[in-house]
Order: C-alpha cells, then sequence, then structure tokens
C-alpha cells in the first residue's frame, strides 16, 4: 500500500511540475503559405469583338461552340485552381435583360454570402461601365462577378469560379490578388468595331 502512495504522489508531482512550465504558447490554427506569382501583362486579341490584358502566369482559352455573335472565354488561373468565366453578348436592345440576369446571378449567392458588395466603375475614356459584386462567405462558389459594357453594343460578364469548395478567409489573398487582375482585365478592354 505503501508503494502505491508513494507512486501516486510521484506521478500527482509529475503531472504539477509539467502544468507549471511556463514555455508552452498555444498556437492558432493557421493556412498553407500562399506564394503570390509575378505579374506580366500579355494581350490577348484573338477574338473579333474585343481585346484585353491578361496576366502570363494564366491561360486564356476560346470557346469555339460560340454562337451568333455570342463568345465564351475562360480564363485558367493555374497557380489558384481557379478560372474566370467570361460571356460575351451583342446588345441588341436588351441590355437592362443582360444587367438584370448578371444581378439575378450574383444574388443567388446570398444563402452563403455574408455580404455582397457591388461596386460601380466608369471608364468613360474606354467606353466603359458597369458593376462589380464581391461576394463574401464561406463557402461561395463565386466571389468576384461583374458586367463590363458600354451600354449601346457590348456586354461582358464574368464570374470567378475556385475548382475546389473554397474557404474565402484562407484563400482571401488569392482573391484580394485575383480582384487586381480582374480590375486591370476591365481597365484594358478595348472593343473592335466592325
Amino acid at each position: 500500500m505503501k508503494n502505491k502512495i508513494w507512486l501516486l504522489l510521484l506521478i500527482s508531482g509529475g503531472f504539477f511540475y509539467a502544468c507549471n512550465n511556463g514555455d508552452y504558447t498555444p498556437k492558432p490554427k493557421g493556412y498553407f503559405r500562399i506564394d503570390l506569382p509575378e505579374k506580366q501583362w500579355e494581350v490577348f486579341d484573338s477574338l473579333e469583338q474585343f481585346r484585353f490584358d491578361y496576366p502570363d502566369y494564366a491561360v486564356v482559352s476560346v470557346d469555339q461552340a460560340s454562337h451568333k455573335g455570342d463568345t465564351w472565354v475562360d480564363i485558367y488561373y493555374t497557380p489558384f485552381n481557379a478560372v474566370l468565366h467570361l460571356s460575351y453578348k451583342v446588345i441588341a436592345g436588351n441590355f437592362n435583360t443582360y444587367v438584370e440576369d448578371t444581378r439575378t446571378l450574383a444574388l443567388q449567392h446570398l444563402p452563403k454570402a455574408n455580404t455582397i458588395i457591388d461596386s460601380v466603375f466608369y471608364l468613360p475614356d474606354r467606353a466603359i461601365a458597369g458593376i462589380m459584386y464581391q461576394i463574401g462567405g464561406k463557402g461561395v462558389a463565386s466571389p468576384i462577378q461583374f458586367y463590363a459594357s458600354d451600354s449601346t453594343r457590348h456586354f461582358i460578364r464574368g464570374a470567378l469560379y475556385f475548382n475546389f469548395r473554397p474557404n474565402n478567409d484562407s484563400i482571401a489573398p488569392v482573391i484580394q490578388y485575383v480582384k487586381h487582375d480582374l480590375l486591370h482585365f476591365i481597365r484594358s478592354i478595348e472593343w473592335k468595331e466592325e
């Protein structure tokens, strides 16, 4: 019985000694480091309707099934496993319908969104105006959507998607990085007149 008491006291003393060590600091949960690539801009001039700049680390693909003046373009951000889906439409008296469709598609994220911030932009020297929707929240499928148009002939709608279930808190630096790319893309659009 004496041995059991001494063993119990020894173990208890070990616990008290281990708990009294003030060197331990709990670490917060972290995420992997994301290395953002350096940017060089390339001009994409293979479309009939418009040209634009894109970063050299991205890959541009035009859907060959485009029809009736509509064009679909995908810009793959391969380092981030993301894609920007662009659709181009000729405005034929249906500008308001296209704008409302863009707004409706952005608002479909409301069930998972914490915030939806819409920012209006206007570039008179390029005849471009539009709205960018920044959609925040865990698990939101598309954190950025926008349209850019001259409101008379050309209409471009864009939506950024990640090819995985995004945790927008952990990929916030990537979303901001790509957002700057999208702003540069919008500022670089040049309409081609037929």
